[in-house]
């Protein structure tokens, strides 16, 4: 049962973290759309305009939180590998695999917990932004705490494996008989 929930999980885990991914570079796609319209319009029609400009920073900002689960799904985020390379085995597993996931669920979970309320804000005022073309935030703003909070949620689940690893004892060849 328990092993089934685990697959389960770590399905819909690869699953919406795919869709992230998918959408936040089909963000970046139209970004560059965006940025050759603005372009083209501003220096050969000298008629600059508002809206790829705006646009392009609400997609830069969902395309970074949306793809930064799968950043971490690969193992790529940033660390010291020069300072942790100096350690045991063991030390390296209990710094990657449990006291950074703790220190990373801590900080995004503030980022979490704070951005919810700025988005809750944003839909009761109904707050837009300050351009020419304003754009609506609240949709903007509610990409962040649902990417951050998904995102606490792959590190909780990475500590977890951690710890079931470091409890675990290891068969290599230093624990086997003979």
């Amino acid at each position: 049962m328990e092993k089934n929930f685990q697959r389960i999980l770590n399905l819909w885990i690869e699953r919406v973290n795919l869709g992230f991914v998918v959408f936040a570079g089909s963000l970046i796609t139209i970004m560059a759309f965006l940025s050759t319209y603005g372009a083209i319009r501003r220096y050969a029609f000298h008629s600059p305009e508002p809206i790829s400009y705006e646009l392009s920073k609400v997609f830069l900002l969902l395309s970074f939180v949306l793809a930064l689960t799968a950043v971490e799904k690969q193992d790529r985020l940033l660390r010291c590998d020069l300072l942790l390379e100096r350690f045991p085995k063991k030390i390296q597993s209990l710094v990657l695999d449990i006291i950074s996931p703790i220190l990373g669920i801590v900080f995004f979970g503030v980022v979490t917990w704070v951005s919810s309320g700025d988005t809750i804000r944003s839909l009761q005022f109904g707050e837009v932004s300050l351009s020419a073309w304003p754009v609506p935030l609240f949709p903007v703003k509610l990409f962040v705490p649902l990417s951050y909070a998904f995102f606490c949620l792959v590190l909780l689940l990475r500590m977890i494996r951690g710890l079931v690893k470091l409890k675990t004892p290891s068969t290599g060849p230093e624990n086997s008989a003979g």
